[in-house]
């Protein structure tokens, strides 16, 4: 069974039909612009994300909710299983 690779659900026909509909409407020599714009508003939409997302995180330490001795800890112990289990599942490769 073959499978292609599909974008959304769209086929390569249906991308191409969209893309023609486009030039037809805005024209060839503004779609640079219209991808130049939907570039910065996703900048702009990450960004604020991320401003957000550290204001929330400051916050939350100042709090006292946050404590990152603890998640350091956590962390450590949770690399420390990773290395064990991957080192184990080497060993079990190699002899298969």
């Amino acid at each position: 069974m073959i499978f292609k690779p599909t974008l959304l659900f769209i086929g390569g026909t249906e991308i191409i039909f969209i893309l023609f509909i486009v030039v037809m409407v805005f024209g060839a020599d503004k779609i640079p612009e219209i991808a130049r714009g939907l570039g910065k508003g996703m900048r702009q939409l990450k960004d604020a994300t991320n401003d957000i997302k550290n204001e929330v995180t400051k916050s939350a330490k100042e709090q006292g909710l946050i404590d990152t001795d603890v998640t350091k800890d956590i962390n450590d112990e949770i690399n420390k299983v990773r290395d064990e289990v991957e080192e184990f599942a080497g060993s079990v490769k190699r002899k298969l």
